[in-house]
C-alpha cells in the first residue's frame, strides 16, 4: 500500500524513541538498542526500550506499557527504531504482536542490517494492511547500533583503540610509569566506553607494567539504568594477549573475583605448565601463530588477530575496546582491524627518546602507508582534548 511521506511530528516521536533506545546502552548486545513509542490521536499512550538480551523487544515493552495505562493501541501509531524482527529467535516475532493488536501505522527509523532478514519486517506489515514509513532519521538510528549492525555483517567484533596520552603522544615514561595521565572528567568518560563493550583487550607488557583491574569502576551509570528500569549492565569479558603465557597468577586479572570473566590468549609454543596453571584460574584460548607478517602488521603478540576477531564474533562478542600499549595499537591499526579511534590528550607534554608511545610498532615510512582518518571530531573534556575518527 502506498505510504503517506513524513510529517513533523514522526521525526518528534522518532526521536523520542531514539532516546528511549539509549537506556539499553552496555545491556543489550547481542541485540541492537531499539525504542519504540506509540501514540494515538496526537498523544503517546505507550513507551518502551529493549533492556536485555533475552527480554522482550520494544515494540512488546511499548504495547504493554499503553495496556498498563488502560489505553487501547487499535489503530494507534508505532514509532520503532530499527525494522521490527519477523523472525523467531529468543522472543517470537515482533511482526505478530504488531499486527495482532490492530496497529494502523508504523514508521521506522533504519532497516535490519542482517541481509537474511532486511526488508522483510516491511512486507509482512504491508502484507496485513499497516501504513508503513521507513527511512525516517534513518542515519541516526543507524548510527546508534554501529557496532551491532558491523558484527551482524561480519561476524567479527567492532574494534574499537582507546589511548591516554600527553601532547606529544606518549602513554609512559622510559620506566613505564603512566597512571592518571589524563583528569577525571575523561576517565569517566573511558569508563562509558568500557560500559558499551563487550570486552576489552591488552597486551601482557601493559599487565606486567601496570596490573590493571579492566573493570568496570564507578556504578552511577548502573545504577541509573537499574532506577529507570534498565536491564543493568552485562559482564565485560577481558582478554589478554599473551603469546608465552606470561601472566603471574598474582595477577588482578587472574586473581580477583571476575577471573571468571578473563580470557588468555597465549600460542602453541607456550609452555604448557605455565598455560595448565593458567587454565585452573582464567580461560584459556589457544591461538594460530601469525603467518604472513609485513613490517606494518608485525607485532609482539605474533598472534593472529584475524582468526582471534573470528572466535570472538562466534562468541557474540559485538564490540572489542582495545586499551593495549603501542604495540598492540599498533597492530589493530596497521593490521586493518581497528574501525574507531577513541583517543584522549593531556596538556603535558612527556618528551624522551625512550617514553612510550600510544602507537608503535614498525609505523608508516612513506606517505602511502600512513592511516587517514574520516569522521574527525575533537572536543573538550575538562582540561583535556578528545578525538574520535573512523579508520578509512
Amino acid at each position: 500500500m502506498n505510504a503517506s511521506p513524513p510529517s513533523a511530528a514522526d521525526g518528534g516521536f522518532l526521536r523520542l524513541a531514539l532516546r528511549l533506545a539509549r537506556r539499553g546502552y552496555g545491556a543489550t548486545s547481542p541485540n541492537p538498542m531499539v525504542g519504540a513509542v506509540l501514540v494515538k490521536r496526537g498523544a503517546v499512550i505507550g513507551r518502551g526500550w529493549h533492556r536485555r538480551a533475552g527480554q522482550p523487544h520494544a515494540e512488546i515493552e511499548a504495547l504493554r506499557d499503553a495496556e498498563r495505562r488502560g489505553h487501547s493501541v487499535k489503530a494507534a501509531t508505532l514509532y520503532v527504531t530499527l525494522e521490527p524482527c519477523c523472525t523467531h529467535g529468543r522472543t517470537p516475532p515482533c511482526t505478530d504482536a504488531i499486527i495482532a493488536a490492530g496497529i494502523k501505522r508504523v514508521v521506522i527509523g533504519a532497516t535490519d542490517p542482517n541481509p537474511k532478514h532486511a526488508g522483510k519486517g516491511f512486507k509482512i506489515l504491508e502484507r496485513a494492511g499497516i501504513e508503513v514509513v521507513h527511512g525516517v532519521m534513518a542515519a541516526e538510528c543507524a548510527a546508534l547500533n554501529e557496532t551491532f549492525n558491523h558484527w551482524i555483517v561480519h561476524r567479527t567484533p567492532f574494534v574499537t583503540v582507546k589511548a591516554a596520552m600527553t601532547l606529544d603522544g606518549k602513554i609512559a615514561t622510559a620506566g613505564g610509569a603512566s597512571k592518571w595521565i589524563t583528569g577525571e572528567r575523561s576517565r569517566a568518560f573511558a569508563m562509558r566506553l568500557r560500559q558499551g563493550s563487550d570486552a576489552i583487550l591488552v597486551g601482557i607488557n601493559t599487565v606486567l607494567a601496570d596490573d590493571p583491574s579492566l573493570t568496570l569502576r564507578g556504578r552511577k551509570s548502573e545504577a541509573r539504568s537499574q532506577r529507570s528500569g534498565g536491564g543493568g549492565q552485562k559482564p565485560l569479558r577481558r582478554l589478554i594477549l599473551d603469546s608465552m603465557a606470561r601472566t603471574p597468577l598474582t595477577a588482578k586479572v587472574v586473581s580477583d573475583e571476575h577471573a571468571a570473566l578473563t580470557t588468555v590468549v597465549v600460542s602453541r609454543a607456550a609452555p604448557k605448565r605455565r598455560v595448565a596453571a593458567l587454565a585452573r584460574r582464567v580461560n584459556v584460548l589457544v591461538a594460530p601463530a601469525l603467518r604472513a607478517r609485513s613490517r606494518l602488521t608485525a607485532h609482539a603478540s605474533r598472534l593472529d588477530l584475524r582468526w582471534l576477531l573470528r572466535q570472538l564474533g562466534s562468541e557474540n562478542v559485538t564490540s572489542l575496546l582495545v586499551e593495549g600499549g603501542g604495540e598492540v595499537n599498533a597492530s589493530f591499526l596497521f593490521g586493518g582491524f581497528a574501525r574507531r579511534i577513541v583517543f584522549f590528550y593531556a596538556p603535558k607534554i612527556l618528551g624522551g627518546r625512550e617514553a612510550r608511545k600510544a602507537v608503535a610498532g614498525e609505523g608508516a615510512l612513506g606517505w602511502d602507508e600512513i592511516l587517514g582518518l574520516t569522521d574527525v571530531k575533537w572536543r573538550s573534556v575538562g582540561p583535556d582534548l578528545l578525538l574520535t575518527a573512523r579508520l578509512k
